[in-house]
C-alpha cells in the first residue's frame, strides 16, 4: 500500500493501482511523490515538490520593489529591429529555439547536481522532476514555457536576455545581412540568439525566473521588443524558467494546442526531457540504448539515427549491443546508408558518437570512444563504469576510455564480419562506398590484432575468380594449397593491366593466386599489414626479386644467342643506361616481355613517386630507386637488339634508352609518361629511315 497525504484529504493506492495509471501515460504524479516507469519497466517513486502541482496552480508570482529599465545592447537592438519586420520566413522555430533553451537549462541542472566538481554551486530542490511544460490560452493570445531547470540570477538575466550571444551577435547580424531573411531560421540558433526569435510572435515577453542555486530570488524580466526591458524582484517564483509569450493578433494560431503540438513533434520530438502540452506529454524521445534490443523496432532505430545524425537517409547496418563485462555498455551504433561527404572523409572531422553515463551526458562528440578512422560510424554509448565529473583532459586520458574504445572497436569489427557473411550484396555495397576508412584503420593503428581483424573485411579481385568478383583474404587462405606459405598481390590500375604485367607472368605459370589491388592505396595497407592468419602478404614484384636466382648458364638454350652474346648485351646495357640502372641480368620468368625493372619495395617506391620525386632531379630519383633492370635473352626484341650493336650503334641505343622507359613506367615509377612520347617518335623516324 502506498498513501500520499494532500493538504486536503488522504488518497490510498494500492502499489497495483497506481501501477496501472503509471504504466499509460509512463508517469504519474500524486501530491509530492512522482511515479514514473523507466525504460526497464520497473516502477521508480520519487518524493519531491511538485513542479507539475506548482504549475497547474494560478500563478501567485508577486512583484517586489521597484523595476529597473535597461536598454539592450546595440547588437540587441539591431536583431530586434529585424525581428519586429519579420524577415524571418518560418515563424514557427521560435518554439523550437524556446524549447532547446528550456532542455539546455534542465540538462546543466541535471549536470550540477550529480557533478563531484569541488567548484560546483550548492543547489536548491535536487530532487524535483525535470520537465518542460507549454501552455496554450487562445482567448488571451498566450503561450507559456515552464521548465524546472537551473534558472538564473539577476547577473544571468541581465546577461542571456540582454544580450545576444557576445561571441556571435556582430556575426548572426552581418549573416542576416548577407543571406537574407529566407535563410534566416537556418541561421537562427547558431549564436545563441534563440530566445530573440518569440519577438517575430510576440507583442510582449514576460520572463518569471529563479536560480537553482541556494539563497537566489526570483525575477521578473519583461519587454516589448522596442529596445528596452525591466527587470524587477519577485516573490513566489519557482525554481526554474516561465516564458509568457503574449501573441500578435496575425499570430494567434500558435495559441492552438493542435498547431503547436504539430511543432513540437516536428522539431522537438526527441528532446531528453519529458515535454507537456497542457498536462499532456507530446515528445516521444526513449532512450533507445538502454531497451532491450529485440524490442526496439526498424522504424524506432530509423527516426531515432535521423535524430541523432542530423541526416535524412537510414542505417544501413545497426549494431545495439549491451554487455555488463569487463565494462557496464549501453550502446548503439549505425553505419550510414549515405555515401560519406567530403566532411566525413577528412581525418579533421569528428567521430559522430556520443558518450553517456547513467543517462547524463558527458560530451556529444567523444571522439575517444572509437578510433579516429571509424569516425563516419554514428551513435550513442551509455557506460555506468566512467565517472560523471571526467573533465575533457581526464576523459582523453583515462583507461577506462581505452578499454571502452577496445572493447566497442572489437565488438564493432565482429559485427561487421558478421554482416558481410549474412549480407554478402549489401556489405559489397558498403566496401565500395567505405572501404577508404578500414584502409586507414590498418595504417593507423597501433595495434596488430586489430589490423589483422579490420583486414578480415578487406576485399579483393582475384585472378582465380571472375571479372568483377572481390573475395577475402580469409577466402583466399582456404583456397591455398598447403605448402603456400604467402599471399601475394600485384598493384595495377586495372584487371587488364593486371593480367598482362610481366611481373604476373612468373606466378601465372606456377598456377598461384593473386590478389589484384586497384586502388591507388591498396598496396601500402598490405604493406603496413605485412600478414594475415600467420601468412606473410608477398607482393609479386618483391616476390621476383627475391627468386631470381638464375645463373648465366640457365639461359644458354636459345638457338639464337650463346652466352657470350649474352654478355655483350648485358655489357651494352650497363653502358647505356649508366646513371639509370645499377644491375643488369638474365631472368628466366619472363615469356612475353622483353624485360622487367627490379626496386626493392615497389609499393614504397610509387608512393615515393607519386607524393615526392617531383622535387628531385632525375639523377637523384635514380640514385634513390637503384632500379634494377632483367632481360628475356630469348625475346625477339633481345635477339635483334644484339644485331644492332654492331650494325646500327645509335638505333641500338635508342632501342636501349625505350626498353628501359617501358620497363620503368611498367613498374609506375615513371614521374609524367608524358615526356615519352618525344623519344618514341624520335625512335620511329630512325627505324623507318629505309622504308
Amino acid at each position: 500500500m502506498l498513501a500520499v497525504r494532500t493538504k486536503f484529504r488522504l488518497v490510498v493506492f494500492t502499489t497495483r493501482s497506481l501501477a496501472l495509471r503509471c504504466k499509460e501515460s509512463r508517469h504519474l504524479t500524486v501530491g509530492n511523490i512522482y511515479a514514473r516507469f523507466e525504460p526497464d519497466n520497473s516502477l521508480l517513486f520519487t518524493k519531491y515538490r511538485s513542479f507539475s502541482t506548482a504549475t497547474e496552480q494560478k500563478q501567485t508570482d508577486t512583484l517586489k520593489g521597484g523595476s529597473e529599465k535597461r536598454e539592450f545592447q546595440a547588437e540587441t537592438r539591431m536583431l530586434l529591429d529585424i525581428v519586429a519586420r519579420s524577415l524571418y520566413s518560418d515563424k514557427e522555430v521560435f518554439i523550437r529555439e524556446l524549447i532547446s533553451n528550456a532542455s539546455d537549462a534542465l540538462e546543466k541542472f541535471r549536470y550540477l547536481s550529480v557533478s563531484a566538481a569541488a567548484d560546483s554551486p550548492q543547489l536548491v530542490e535536487t530532487d524535483r522532476p525535470l520537465e518542460i511544460k507549454l501552455t496554450t490560452d487562445k482567448q488571451n493570445r498566450t503561450i507559456t514555457f515552464q521548465d524546472s531547470g537551473i534558472g538564473m540570477t539577476k547577473e544571468e538575466l541581465t546577461q542571456n536576455l540582454g544580450t545576444i550571444a557576445r561571441s556571435g551577435s556582430k556575426s548572426f547580424i552581418e549573416e542576416i545581412k548577407k543571406q537574407g531573411a529566407e535563410q534566416a531560421s537556418s541561421i537562427i540558433g547558431q549564436f545563441g540568439v534563440g530566445f530573440y526569435s518569440a519577438f517575430m510572435v510576440a507583442e510582449k515577453i514576460e520572463v518569471y525566473t529563479r536560480s537553482s542555486k541556494s539563497g537566489s530570488p526570483g525575477y521578473r524580466w519583461l519587454s516589448d521588443g522596442s529596445g528596452m526591458y525591466e527587470i524587477q524582484e519577485a516573490d513566489g517564483v519557482p525554481v526554474g524558467t516561465k516564458i509568457v509569450v503574449y501573441l500578435k493578433t496575425d499570430c494567434r494560431e500558435f495559441a492552438d494546442d493542435d498547431t503547436v503540438k504539430n511543432i513540437i513533434k516536428k522539431y522537438s520530438n526527441f528532446i531528453g526531457s519529458l515535454i507537456f502540452l497542457n498536462n499532456e506529454q507530446v515528445n516521444s524521445i526513449k532512450p533507445l540504448w538502454l531497451m532491450e534490443p529485440k524490442e526496439v523496432t526498424q522504424e524506432q532505430h530509423t527516426e531515432f539515427y535521423k535524430f541523432i545524425s542530423n541526416s535524412y537517409d537510414k542505417p544501413r547496418f545497426t549494431l545495439h549491443y549491451k554487455t555488463d563485462a569487463p565494462l557496464s555498455i549501453r550502446s548503439i551504433l549505425y553505419v550510414p546508408e549515405g555515401k560519406p561527404g567530403l566532411f566525413e572523409l577528412s581525418r579533421d572531422s569528428d567521430v559522430g558518437v556520443a558518450l553517456y553515463s547513467r543517462k547524463i551526458l558527458i560530451k556529444s562528440k567523444a571522439e575517444n570512444i572509437l578510433p579516429k578512422w571509424l569516425r563516419f560510424v554514428k551513435g550513442v554509448v551509455d557506460s555506468e563504469d566512467i565517472p560523471l565529473n571526467l573533465s575533457r583532459e581526464l576523459l582523453q586520458n583515462s583507461a577506462l576510455i581505452t578499454k571502452l574504445r577496445t572493447v566497442l572497436t572489437n565488438r564493432f569489427l565482429k559485427f561487421m564480419v558478421e554482416m558481410s557473411q549474412k549480407d554478402p550484396v549489401g556489405y559489397d555495397t558498403f566496401y565500395r562506398d567505405y572501404s577508404i576508412f578500414l584502409k586507414e584503420g590498418i595504417v593507423t593503428s597501433q595495434s596488430p590484432l586489430e589490423k589483422e581483424e579490420i583486414a578480415k573485411l578487406l576485399r579483393f579481385e582475384s585472378s582465380k575468380l571472375e571479372n568483377g568478383v572481390r573475395t577475402s583474404l580469409l577466402d583466399y587462405s582456404k583456397r591455398q594449397k598447403d605448402d603456400q606459405k604467402s599471399i601475394y598481390y600485384l598493384a595495377a590500375p586495372s584487371r587488364e593491366l593486371a593480367q598482362s604485367s610481366p611481373y604476373y607472368e612468373s606466378l601465372k605459370k606456377r598456377d598461384l593466386e593473386v590478389l589484384f589491388c586497384y586502388e591507388m592505396y591498396d598496396e601500402l595497407v598490405l604493406l603496413e599489414l605485412k600478414e594475415f592468419g600467420g601468412r606473410s602478404l608477398v607482393s609479386v614484384e618483391n616476390d621476383m626479386q627475391k627468386e631470381s636466382t638464375d645463373t648465366p648458364d640457365s639461359v644458354i638454350g636459345s638457338d639464337t644467342l650463346q652466352q657470350t652474346q649474352v654478355n655483350e648485351i648485358i655489357t651494352f646495357l650497363k653502358s647505356n643506361l649508366t646513371g639509370k640502372v645499377f644491375e643488369v641480368r638474365t631472368t628466366q620468368k619472363l615469356d612475353s616481355h622483353p624485360c622487367v625493372i627490379i626496386v626493392p619495395e615497389m609499393a614504397a617506391a610509387r608512393h615515393f613517386i607519386r607524393t615526392q620525386a617531383q622535387n628531385l632531379s632525375e639523377e637523384n630519383r635514380y640514385a634513390l630507386l637503384r632500379p634494377q633492370l632483367e632481360i628475356n635473352a630469348r625475346h625477339p626484341i633481345i635477339i635483334k637488339l644484339h644485331k644492332l650493336i654492331s650494325d646500327d650503334k645509335e638505333l641500338a641505343n635508342m632501342v636501349a634508352q625505350q626498353l628501359f622507359s617501358n620497363a620503368m613506367v611498367t613498374a609506375g615509377l615513371i614521374v609524367d609518361p608524358r615526356n615519352l612520347i618525344t623519344h618514341i617518335n624520335d625512335l620511329l623516324v630512325k627505324a623507318l629511315e629505309k622504308h
